[in-house]
C-alpha cells in the first residue's frame, strides 16, 4: 500500500505507462525535479500536486492524504437494457444532471463539513433482508433509511434512477413516475451498485446489479416453493402484489432459474402489471389500494434526516428556507418552519454601533 505522496503519484504514473519527460512539462517541473519527487527526494509543491491531479484524473485530497474524499460525490446512473441486442444504454444523464446536482447541493448544505452519518452498506442480498426484515418491500425506502442509513429520493421529471455516494453517505435517487412495481426494483438495482462499491457503468456492472435486485426481491428459494403448476391468476396477483415486483421481472427471473410454469402462466405473466392486478387477479375492492401505491411512487420524497437537518439550520440561522421548500415541492411563502428571532438585544446593539439611540 502506497503511504507517501511520492509513492501514490510514482504508482498512478508506473501503472499508466506515462513517460516522465512529457509530465514533468505538462506539469511545469524539469524532468529531474519530477524524478527526485517521484523518489522521495523532493516533495511537490501544492500547485504541482493540483496539476498532477488534474492530469492524471485523479482527486487531490485522495492523492494527498491516500484517504477517500468526503466531499467526493460518486454516482452510478440505472441503464435501460435492449433484449433485442443485449446492449444498456442511458440517455437522459445529461438531462438529469441538474438534478442531481441540486440534490448534492441539499446534502452539502445540511452538512458543510462532509459529515453525514455513514451509511451501513450490506454485503449480501440476505444481509439485507436480514436487516430490513419480514415484508420489507412495502416500506423498502422508509426501511433502508432506518436500518442502513441508505437515503431514497424520489422526485419528478427524471430520467432514470440514480445511486450517489456522497463522502460515506449512501443516496439512492428514483423518478416520481408513480410505477411502485419498478421503483422497488430500481431501489434494489441501485443498492447492488452501492453494495459492490466500485459504482461502474457498463454490461458488467448492469448485469451485476441486476443479479442482485433478483436475489434480493426475488431470492430463489422463495421462487422455487411456489407451486407453479397449480398456481392460479388470483394467487399469481397475490404474490406479484406481496413480492412488489412486476410481471416481467418475475417472468425474467423463472426464466434465468429455469423454472418450469403452465402455459397459463406465462401467459398471465406476459400482460403489464396493472392488466394482470386489475384486471385478472385483484378484485375491485382492492383497486384502491393499488392507486395508494401508485400516488406513493408519484410523490416527492427526501429522507426524514435531511429535512431536519435543513429545519435545524434555518432555526439557527445558517440557511434559508428555499432549498427545503424546493425538496418538499412547495413555494417558499408557504413553508412553514422555525426561524431565528430578532432579539431587543440585537437592535440596541447595532444602534450603539451606529451612534443611534432606539425607541
Amino acid at each position: 500500500m502506497d503511504t507517501t505522496i511520492n509513492e501514490r503519484v510514482r504508482s498512478l504514473v508506473q501503472g499508466r505507462g506515462i513517460v516522465q519527460k512529457t509530465l514533468a512539462a505538462e506539469i511545469g517541473m524539469t524532468t529531474d525535479a519530477l524524478s527526485r519527487a517521484l523518489g522521495g527526494y523532493r516533495g511537490f509543491s501544492a500547485l504541482e500536486l493540483a496539476r498532477v491531479a488534474e492530469l492524471l484524473d485523479v482527486n487531490v485530497y485522495e492523492l494527498i492524504t491516500g484517504e477517500q474524499d468526503p466531499a467526493k460525490v460518486r454516482v452510478a446512473a440505472r441503464h435501460s437494457f435492449d433484449h433485442d441486442t443485449g446492449t444498456y444504454s442511458n440517455g437522459t444523464f445529461d438531462s438529469d444532471d441538474d438534478h442531481l446536482e441540486d440534490i448534492r447541493l441539499a446534502y452539502v448544505q445540511a452538512y458543510p463539513k462532509g459529515d453525514a452519518p455513514a451509511s451501513v452498506l450490506p454485503d449480501s442480498p440476505d444481509t439485507v433482508r436480514g436487516a430490513l426484515g419480514e415484508g420489507f418491500v412495502r416500506r423498502l425506502a422508509d426501511l433502508l433509511e432506518q436500518h442502513l442509513g441508505v437515503d431514497v429520493v424520489r422526485i419528478p421529471k427524471l430520467g432514470t434512477a440514480y445511486s450517489m455516494m456522497l463522502g460515506n453517505r449512501a443516496v439512492i435517487v428514483v423518478p416520481a413516475s408513480g410505477n411502485w412495481f419498478r421503483e422497488n426494483w430500481d431501489i434494489a438495482h441501485e443498492l447492488g451498485h452501492l453494495v459492490d462499491g466500485s459504482m461502474g457503468v457498463g454490461d458488467v456492472a448492469e448485469a451485476a446489479a441486476n443479479a442482485f435486485a433478483a436475489s434480493l426481491l426475488l431470492p430463489e428459494s422463495q421462487v422455487r416453493a411456489v407451486e407453479w403448476r397449480t398456481l392460479t391468476v388470483e394467487a399469481l396477483g397475490e404474490l406479484v402484489w406481496d413480492w412488489g415486483v412486476s410481471t416481467d421481472a418475475l417472468r425474467r427471473r423463472l426464466s434465468s432459474l429455469n423454472v418450469a410454469v403452465p402455459a397459463a402462466v406465462g401467459e398471465w405473466l406476459s400482460v403489464t402489471t396493472p392488466q394482470l392486478l386489475r384486471g385478472r387477479s385483484l378484485p375491485a375492492a382492492r383497486w384502491g389500494d393499488l392507486i395508494a401505491r401508485k400516488r406513493e411512487a408519484a410523490a416527492r420524497r427526501f429522507p426524514t434526516s435531511l429535512i431536519n437537518e435543513h429545519e435545524r439550520a434555518i432555526a439557527e440561522g445558517r440557511l434559508g428556507k428555499g432549498t427545503l421548500a424546493w425538496m418538499l415541492g412547495v413555494e417558499v411563502d408557504e413553508l412553514e418552519v422555525a426561524e431565528p428571532e430578532l432579539r431587543r438585544g440585537t437592535v440596541d446593539e447595532l444602534a450603539g454601533m451606529l451612534g443611534l439611540t432606539s425607541a
